[in-house]
């Protein structure tokens, strides 16, 4: 939880965050955190289209979407050695054994630097939306405009091997543990109880780019989540699958309609009570902010982009709409958040591996193509995130918790092509293990990984500090990938 203002705060965004109340479908009282959860997209389905709309954003604009892979992806098997005493160290017994991908099927990448060893992608990840004649993630790095990030994880300070075992450092709390993990990567503070999330933190620093503060920057298309929390940005939630509304309100002639108006009434109505006006107040916001963004949204996407039809590919869909209205937001910085699912995979990991990459790569290549199309490419960065890496070795038919894992940014920023940070010795009990297992103790910390992307995105050098308290330790500010 977060620590409570002892004033009265009745700025809306920060009194959404802070009271419980809210409007249920029959206009009765929940909470006030699901007040913020009010909000609204057009039909899910691709529908009819419409021209592509070439700059649709303000020239100054600029978007930072967190994908996050909730679970812990395996990214052992998404970055691939491929020379050919990497790999075959990886397909022994003693590394990766039955959950090894055959080396024909590997995608060989070209890294524009090299560390000495070969990498390839998992077969997976060239794949696309059917019947589109385009190709996935694979190509996007082949054409420069997706990057590798090498073993990135959660660190309060650089740290060996030797000092993990003699534990003369301070580690991250709760290492291993999902939930945890999840959050300090959020936050990007991996030695304190949480309070905001590094996404929240650069909101707040930079929602004076915004014309308008009406709509939050920061829009979550997956659910309530610790990246986007901050201070005075309260993040604002929509659903990829249509319009998130009051049900039974009709026209004024019947009994739905007649109850509307009755709501109406009492929101508007004068209360001497400080509670009770406040949640007057908020309440009918979140009714206006929803009729809003509905309004903005209905009809024809602005682009031609056809995305999958799965709960991913219509999040990422829903951004790229949500960023064609920047415009008329009043937006010129937007943080988004969405979420998959499914990568904890202790058995049966081979296929559902596979599946979910070629989710990824499909959906994640239609937002680059549709950013495109929008003209504002080089404007959005989409990143990777995730609980943590599994271990090298498998457990049978699949994997267990890790740390350091690898990750992915796209965009039309990117300087794509090539592997950033320090990709981790992949030996068992090696210098870069943690135990016995490849549990490989992160090269790059997601505090340099997280200050790269908030840099690009308008955070001055003086305040990386304040989004990144523990930034200082660690020697690379700014990977260079953007």
């Amino acid at each position: 939880m977060n620590p409570k203002n002892p004033a009265p705060d009745l700025i809306r965004r920060k009194f959404l965050g802070q009271c419980c109340a809210a409007v249920t479908a029959t206009g009765m009282l929940s909470t006030l955190a699901q007040l913020r959860m009010m909000g609204a997209v057009a039909s899910a389905g691709n529908g009819p289209q419409t021209p592509a709309r070439a700059g649709a954003v303000n020239s100054d604009f600029k978007a930072l979407v967190c994908l996050f892979l909730a679970g812990g992806n395996d990214a052992n098997n998404m970055v691939v050695p491929f020379d050919t005493t990497g790999y075959n160290d990886y397909a022994s017994a003693a590394g990766r054994g039955a959950i090894a991908l055959p080396r024909t099927q590997l995608l060989e990448i070209k890294p524009g630097a090299s560390d000495g060893r070969g990498w390839s992608l998992h077969s997976s990840l060239n794949a696309d939306v059917a019947g589109t004649n385009t190709t996935g993630l694979k190509s996007l790095f082949d054409a420069g405009r997706m990057a590798v990030i090498g073993n990135v994880g959660t660190l309060v300070v650089p740290t060996t091997k030797a000092q993990y075992n003699a534990r003369s450092v301070p580690l991250p709390l709760q290492l291993y543990s999902h939930n945890d993990q999840q959050v300090e990567w959020q936050s990007s503070v991996a030695d304190k109880p949480f309070v905001t999330g590094w996404g929240g933190r650069v909101a707040d620093l930079t929602h004076a780019f915004n014309d308008n503060t009406s709509i939050s920057m920061a829009i979550s298309l997956n659910g309530q989540n610790s990246f986007q929390v901050g201070k005075r940005v309260v993040q604002f939630a929509v659903n990829p699958g249509g319009a998130i509304a009051l049900s039974s309100s009709a026209g004024s002639s019947t009994p739905a309609g007649v109850r509307t108006l009755a709501q109406n009434d009492l929101l508007a109505a004068r209360n001497a009570n400080l509670f009770e006006a406040a949640f007057s107040g908020v309440t009918r916001n979140a009714i206006d902010d929803s009729a809003l963004i509905s309004g903005i949204l209905t009809g024809n996407p602005p682009f031609t982009t056809a995305f999958p039809g799965t709960g991913l590919g219509q999040q990422l869909r829903t951004i790229a709409r949500l960023i064609a209205a920047s415009k008329e937001l009043g937006l010129k910085r937007q943080i988004f958040f969405a979420r998959i699912g499914g990568w904890d995979l202790h058995d049966a990991q081979l296929g559902a591996h596979a599946n979910l990459f070629a989710d990824v790569s499909r959906s994640v290549a239609a937002f680059h193509r549709t950013t495109v199309e929008l003209g504002c490419a080089d404007q959005v960065t989409l990143f990777s995130a995730s609980d943590f890496g599994r271990t090298y070795n498998t457990n049978g038919d699949g994997s267990d918790h890790g740390w350091g894992s690898n990750h992915f940014v796209v965009g039309g920023a990117v300087k794509g092509g090539n592997i950033y940070g320090k990709m981790a010795d992949l030996t068992i009990r090696g210098p870069d293990d943690a135990g016995t297992r490849g549990m490989w103790i992160p090269t790059t910390s997601v505090d340099e990984y997280s200050a790269t992307l908030a840099t690009w995105f308008g955070v001055s050098a003086t305040d990386l500090p304040v989004v990144f308290p523990n930034l200082r330790r660690f020697a690379n500010p700014n990977l260079g990938f953007l």
